[in-house]
């Protein structure tokens, strides 16, 4: 454990930690927005957190193998975060956007094919319980508000995230990883499940207590711990 927490990412004094202390500080300050209801310093916050981050993983990993394909996720994020995040309704866009950097997450954590194991194949059963039930749901609120059109993209989306959930899943089984770094990335994925959950569920189904909050803080911890752990695992 010494030996992780004294990698390069964790030096304060080098540009890279600096990056990474810029967009968690940028992370607090959209969610003091988001509470306070600070449109303006929402709007300037919420796409600085992922281009800091862009700028944090091209320094640590100076796009070194798999990790590039984690910039290239990140990079997408930040099309979708400012997608969803204008008046104008570009949902479409914005899950597009999303529905792209999880497919670059599942290339990253891909490099080789995934282990079939006892684990493996009970965290897919979870998986597809869960996001059936909730996909069930949401088809029935979609149509409920007049989005029956949205019930594919919808779908479609919500197998591809949970195909890059079970991809960061199965790094805790793989031998090649720190116990460490695939926590991070796995517990990073299954808070991005959530909080695109939490999204479609306040959207599309009932209305969520201070969802815009609980969404952003997800989101944000999300990627952190995929980006942090896969930054950690493949570095130079």
């Amino acid at each position: 454990m010494i030996s992780v927490l004294q990698e390069p990412v964790w030096r304060t004094n080098s540009p890279m930690c600096s990056l990474l202390l810029l967009a968690v500080a940028l992370a607090i300050l959209n969610w003091l927005a988001v509470a306070r209801k600070w449109k303006l310093v929402e709007y300037v916050s919420k796409p600085a957190v992922t281009l800091a981050l862009v700028a944090w993983l091209w320094q640590t990993g100076k796009m070194h193998g798999p990790l590039t394909w984690f910039a290239v996720g990140v990079a997408l994020s930040v099309a979708g975060d400012v997608f969803l995040m204008v008046p104008r309704d570009l949902f479409i866009a914005g899950l597009a956007a999303f529905l792209l950097a999880h497919l670059a997450y599942i290339v990253g954590l891909n490099p080789t094919p995934p282990p079939v194991s006892a684990f493996t194949l009970v965290a897919t059963g979870i998986l597809v319980l869960i996001v059936s039930w909730a996909y069930a749901r949401l088809n029935k609120g979609l149509a409920a508000r007049g989005a029956a059109a949205l019930r594919l993209p919808v779908l479609v989306y919500a197998i591809v995230i949970s195909l890059m959930v079970l991809s960061a899943l199965v790094t805790l089984i793989r031998p090649e990883w720190h116990p460490t770094h695939a926590a991070l990335v796995a517990g990073g994925a299954v808070l991005f499940l959530i909080s695109d959950l939490t999204l479609a569920w306040d959207r599309f189904v009932a209305p969520v207590s201070r969802a815009d909050l609980k969404v952003i803080i997800t989101y944000h911890l999300a990627q952190f711990g995929i980006l942090l752990g896969a930054a950690l695992h493949f570095r130079p």
